[in-house]
């Protein structure tokens, strides 16, 4: 268990590693949506999902089962010119990214409000 472990538990740990994900993710959405005139691209993709309801037991085996494939290419083309990328389907996958990482970015203000919360107690 590292010193971070220790002092904020492995929670903090796992909302960073989501949201490094979720961040990646969006990375690659934006890339294909750069590149929807070019021909012969093939978007990419990751098979990453964050589950909120699984157990925190078993996260670092969700986390390891879902990225096993981490960046995929799709080989099947839309038009003519072999390029595969829809744009209405990237900018609807952004937009669920994103909607996604802002989820994240509240769940872990509010355990760091919940550790704040702790600590001023303690006095």
């Amino acid at each position: 268990m590292s010193y971070l472990d220790n002092l904020f538990g492995p929670q903090a740990d796992r909302l960073s590693r989501a949201m490094t994900k979720t961040a990646d993710r969006q990375s690659l959405l934006v890339n294909n949506l750069a590149n929807v005139n070019t021909p012969g691209y093939k978007r990419k993709d990751t098979d990453f999902n964050i589950m909120l309801e699984e157990s925190m037991d078993n996260f670092d085996e969700v986390v390891a089962n879902r990225n096993s494939g981490a960046h995929r290419s799709e080989t099947s083309s839309l038009r003519l010119d072999g390029n595969n990328v829809d744009m209405e389907y990237e900018v609807m996958s952004i937009a669920t990214t994103e909607a996604r990482f802002n989820t994240l970015t509240e769940l872990t203000s509010r355990y760091f409000s919940g550790l704040k919360s702790i600590i001023r107690e303690g006095h």
